[in-house]
């Protein structure tokens, strides 16, 4: 252990002394290290940070949730476009249908969807997402009333002027007032203020409240035709826990045919989404981002792989002497080839150390800039470092066992 210790003390002494009598040729070397494990991490932080994004965003849409609609998801291959183009929307009494014959659903909410400015006093704002939804859409979405509450089921059901606004809205339009029992126009109608969602921020790509104004889905009826596709009618299902998604899925396909009268060789004419769908199609994604991550940094590094070979061969051409002195007093063989890999693996450690302090100077630039939550996480970091190492490994066993095979008369008489 203690000539271990001694091994690597004195690798890393000439390692560092290489790096500080050669200071171009080695930076040059190492130029190859640092810009594999740089794209390679860096990459590897993109993805991984845009993958908790979007995980969040999924979770958001609902767990054990399914979206019924006229156009089903894809995420990739061909749309058959022409198949759903004349399926019928999702309508308002096909949800009260669902809740009187579904065993298997906790919760079921119809909503609507379309974009309006909204004013208060002397302040507006434009292209606002404006949602009818129905009593239970807080049981089928995730979202926190920050401040007031939810629609009553009498407000609900009787389709009462009440509104619930995003935190967006909220300080857009009152600045530092208490926005709840203050009426807002939508349509150029006032509604009361009853509640505000809480800040959820741009991590959710998918379903973001913060830009919102929901009203119940029975007022918006008196306004609009609600189940108009032009307002992207559709019906959310929660199942119970214990419910699978499948069991659901198969419950409801049965459902909605018989609301629709289907015959039993007709093919479904509504679509069934879960958010799984949206999962599986974006891990496939950052699969293909994550492989070609590995492919550029893979040149760069096996570019530096051969920069750190050629410079050990250098090393053991400068050292030959000593190397030969060292065996003529009995050094073995294994020492000398664990001194040479040692200071390989240091010199490729030191490229890959000061790629990693560029990831993270380049994280921290694009989490200030561009708003995304980035991180160097722990993960990340030992990779690299593991691939400085294997590098260094690789790269300087050819020169180290050259060097633990020399003849000691040889190499003591041999002139640089």
């Amino acid at each position: 252990m203690i000539l271990l210790i001694k091994l690597i003390k004195e690798s890393a002494i000439f390692a560092f002394t290489s790096i500080l009598v050669n200071k171009l040729r080695t930076i040059l070397t190492l130029l190859g290290i640092t810009i594999g494990i740089f794209s390679i991490i860096t990459v590897f932080s993109i993805v991984d940070s845009m993958e908790n994004q979007v995980r969040t965003s999924v979770e958001s849409l609902g767990d054990n949730v399914i979206y019924i609609q006229k156009w089903p998801w894809s995420m990739g291959g061909e749309y058959q476009w022409w198949r759903y183009i004349s399926r019928p929307h999702p309508q308002l009494y096909e949800l009260e249908q669902i809740q009187r014959r579904s065993k298997a659903t906790e919760a079921a909410a119809f909503t609507t969807f379309t974009t309006r400015s909204v004013e208060y006093l002397g302040s507006s704002v434009t292209n606002v997402s404006v949602y009818g939804v129905s009593a239970d859409y807080d049981k089928v979405q995730f979202f926190e009333i920050e401040q007031g509450r939810y629609f009553s089921p009498f407000e609900s059901h009787r389709g009462r002027n009440v509104a619930i606004i995003g935190s967006e809205i909220a300080t857009s339009l009152f600045q530092n007032k208490d926005p709840v029992g203050r009426a807002i126009k939508v349509f150029g109608r006032r509604v009361e203020v009853i509640g505000v969602i809480k800040k959820e921020g741009e991590g959710n790509i998918f379903n973001s409240h913060d830009k919102v104004v929901i009203l119940p889905v029975n007022y918006l009826a008196n306004i609009l035709d609600v189940n108009h596709e032009r307002y992207s009618p559709m019906i959310i299902v929660k199942g119970y826990d214990n419910v699978s998604a499948g069991e659901l899925s198969d419950e409801l396909t049965g459902i909605m045919r018989s609301i629709r009268r289907l015959k039993p060789q007709a093919e479904n004419n509504f679509a069934l989404n879960e958010p799984s769908i949206i999962s599986q199609g974006l891990e496939n994604l950052f699969r293909i981002i994550t492989m070609a991550g590995w492919i550029i940094g893979g040149f760069a590094i096996l570019v530096g792989g051969f920069g750190i070979a050629n410079i050990m061969f250098v090393s053991v051409r400068e050292r030959i002497n000593i190397i030969g002195i060292q065996k003529a007093i009995g050094a073995k063989n294994y020492f000398i080839l664990l001194q040479f890999l040692f200071e390989a693996i240091i010199l490729s450690l030191v490229g890959g150390l000061v790629g990693l302090i560029f990831v993270f100077g380049i994280t921290a630039l694009l989490s200030a800039l561009a708003g995304m939550n980035m991180l160097l996480d722990i993960k990340n970091i030992i990779l690299g470092i593991n691939v400085s190492v294997i590098i260094g490994l690789i790269a300087g066993f050819l020169p180290a066992y050259s060097a633990s095979r020399l003849d000691p008369v040889v190499a003591i008489r041999t002139n640089r």
